[in-house]
């Protein structure tokens, strides 16, 4: 299935507090209250019946908050390790909710990927959402369910478990585009001058698309388990709707695969500018050598320590008021010679 284009929110997480935060988001498609920043007791309180009931913890430092929630929604002891722990992206059924974790993405800063893990917990009646920091990409649809924009109002839960796993899938297009981005701007930076810089940068790349090609994998594997849902926890008309997002993610690993691809095509460009440039200076250098070879020459044999006054072999031009300066024209006249025979075959 192509990619389709949608809104992306444009929140960004706001640096982790001390305190936890929770909201509660409760809805049917007549009524909508929201409860934010209150004590866990009034938040569990609050819970209505008959309503799809969002709760959304930021900050999971405090056990006995999560404890709390766990002990009212009967979650089992090992999901509330998984909550607080780092874990790939996963799916696992209980008797009487789902669980399903993943990586949140939300752009790349000084060179690293910003993420932090979510965990969701979907009953009949409720969501529960997992996040480690506060601040996320979930303000649009919070403002579309508070004015009934949509379909979410008139959806249960698992509606809106779908709206914000499609939102985090859809934040991996901005982080694989900044990638891409990356890639050619590091192409050019290589055209125009190799350095270690480049190098780092590349290694830098590679080390991001091992954390995604971790993340995307796994996401992938989790969301078929959606679309083949025996559960009963998501209703046969929206399995549809989990199987777009399993569609996004295939297409993001196809994409992954192809920026993997590029960026080891980076390091060869980066080792073959290398050589390049280092047979340029080689070629350099040897034709500064060759040009040398016969003035060397010229200069050895005049160096030579024999009395040729009585010899036959004498050397007359040693007595020649004019044998030096003719001596050093010959000379000259080699090395141009030499150069311009050397432009001729194209050597430089």
């Amino acid at each position: 299935m192509a990619r389709k284009k949608k809104f992306v929110s444009n929140d960004t997480p706001r640096p982790s507090e001390s305190k936890v935060i929770l909201e509660l988001i409760q809805y049917d498609d007549k009524n909508h209250a929201k409860f934010e920043d209150i004590p866990i007791t009034e938040l569990i309180a609050n819970i209505k019946p008959h309503h799809v009931n969002w709760i959304n913890v930021d900050g999971l430092h405090e056990k006995s908050i999560i404890q709390k929630i766990a002990d009212h929604f009967c979650l089992h002891t090992l999901l509330v390790d998984d909550i607080t722990s780092d874990h790939q992206p996963k799916v696992e059924e209980y008797d009487d909710y789902l669980f399903f974790t993943l990586k949140m993405l939300y752009r790349i800063e000084e060179d690293k990927i910003e993420y932090e893990q979510i965990s969701f917990v979907l009953g009949k009646e409720y969501l529960l959402s997992f996040q480690e920091k506060e601040g996320d990409l979930f303000g649009a649809l919070r403002d579309r369910i508070r004015l009934d924009q949509g379909r979410v109002r008139k959806k249960q839960a698992d509606y809106l478990l779908y709206r914000l796993v499609d939102i985090i899938v859809d934040n991996y297009y901005s982080v694989l585009d900044a990638i891409g981005q990356k890639i050619e701007n590091i192409e050019e930076d290589i055209y125009k001058n190799s350095s270690d810089q480049q190098f780092r940068n590349i290694q830098k790349l590679k080390k991001e698309l091992i954390y995604l090609r971790k993340a995307l994998y796994p996401l992938r594997d989790a969301m078929s388990k959606f679309i083949k849902d025996e559960s009963g926890f998501i209703e046969p008309a929206n399995v549809r709707y989990f199987g777009d997002v399993y569609d996004h993610v295939v297409h993001l690993i196809d994409s992954l695969d192809t920026y993997k691809d590029l960026t080891s095509a980076l390091m060869d460009i980066y080792i073959n500018t290398l050589n390049t440039r280092m047979n340029e200076v080689m070629k350099v250098l040897t034709i500064i050598s060759t040009i040398f070879i016969p003035l060397t020459f010229i200069v050895g044999v005049y160096g030579m320590n024999f009395n040729t006054e009585k010899s036959p072999w004498n050397m007359p031009e040693l007595n020649s008021a004019y044998g030096y300066p003719v001596v050093m024209g010959i000379m000259l006249i080699i090395v141009i010679g030499m150069i311009l025979y050397f432009k001729f075959k194209k050597w430089f």
